[in-house]
């Protein structure tokens, strides 16, 4: 059967969607479309691309997660090169590796811009900050004067997953305006969009949720100017997303929970990886084991198009 897959964002707990997705690929499911945010465009942008599950188990065993930091050359002023690359860049790293490992993946696959794609197959999501608003890519890049060939797919996924404050945002030209939009991690709007395929029921759309002990509510670690900015992101990023957690999201959710590993912990153990992959995979399982797609639309029949039309 084929499936949509909705893959929320959480840095290197990503790890924790490829456990899932292989279980779900050994149960005999295909994927039809697929969107995410940060990490979860990333698994996204590659099962699109024609990577399965079992490639993106080897591609991340053999990652060297650190090499998504790259510093400045203000980090090497002694003391206070942290706190100047947040005041004049506005974020502590860049994350120009994310870009180039990704092309290279892609450009594997024979793949390069969003039209290399059939139409509507993969969506990203990312934060315009100058604006003020969500934006769904390719959809909206006519919005900025922009073509499917002015924005490839691996630079799409490096400005949804540069987290705000930890990553320097990402400054795009475009025809439309005459200054730079600043560009973050779609997280901050919409971490999990499980409302992005909601247009048919041909087929089922599966969430992929990062489960993790970094709730709303927990007080700041320590005082300092950088624990500060880190709880307004995580406030920020669960906060949308939480109101949207119906039951009918919940009971199409697959949750993978993460313990206490950080978004940003790029130095994650051989023993973590593991651990969030076999999480993972052993979410994934059990929840097929009590899914029914007929008992779902039964219990969640679409509403008809003359209602959502007419709707405020």
């Amino acid at each position: 059967m084929k499936v949509d897959g909705i893959f929320e964002g959480g840095g290197v707990r990503g790890i924790g969607h490829v456990g899932a997705i292989c279980a779900i690929e050994e149960e005999g499911y295909s994927w039809a479309r697929l969107a995410g945010t940060s990490a979860g465009a990333i698994v996204a942008t590659l099962l699109a691309c024609g990577y399965t599950g079992k490639e993106l188990k080897d591609i991340m065993e053999n990652l060297d997660y650190k090499k998504f930091i790259t510093k400045t050359r203000l980090h090497f002023i002694p003391l206070i090169g942290l706190g100047l690359n947040v005041l004049f860049k506005n974020g502590l790293y860049k994350n120009d590796f994310e870009e180039e490992w990704l092309e290279g993946l892609l450009s594997k696959k024979g793949i390069r811009y969003f039209d290399d794609l059939d139409d509507g197959q993969l969506k990203i999501i990312i934060s315009d900050i100058s604006n003020g608003k969500m934006v769904v890519l390719p959809d909206d890049l006519p919005e900025y004067g922009l073509s499917a060939k002015d924005i490839t797919i691996a630079q799409a996924v490096r400005m949804s997953g540069t987290i705000p404050f930890f990553f320097q945002p990402i400054k795009l030209k475009t025809p439309k305006y005459d200054y730079p939009i600043l560009i973050v991690d779609g997280g901050i709007l919409s971490n999990f969009p499980i409302w992005i395929f909601d247009d048919h029921n041909e087929w089922p759309t599966f969430g992929f949720r990062l489960i993790d002990e970094e709730i709303i509510g927990k007080p700041l670690e320590g005082r300092n100017l950088i624990s500060f900015y880190k709880s307004i992101f995580i406030t920020m990023r669960q906060a949308h997303d939480l109101r949207h957690l119906t039951a009918e999201v919940n009971d199409r959710t697959i949750k993978i929970p993460t313990g206490k590993i950080s978004s940003t912990d790029f130095y994650l153990t051989k023993k973590e990886k593991e651990a969030l992959y076999t999480n993972g995979y052993q979410s994934a399982k059990k929840f097929l084991r009590n899914w029914d797609f007929e008992k779902f639309k039964h219990n969640y029949p679409p509403e008809p198009v003359c209602n959502k039309a007419n709707s405020f």
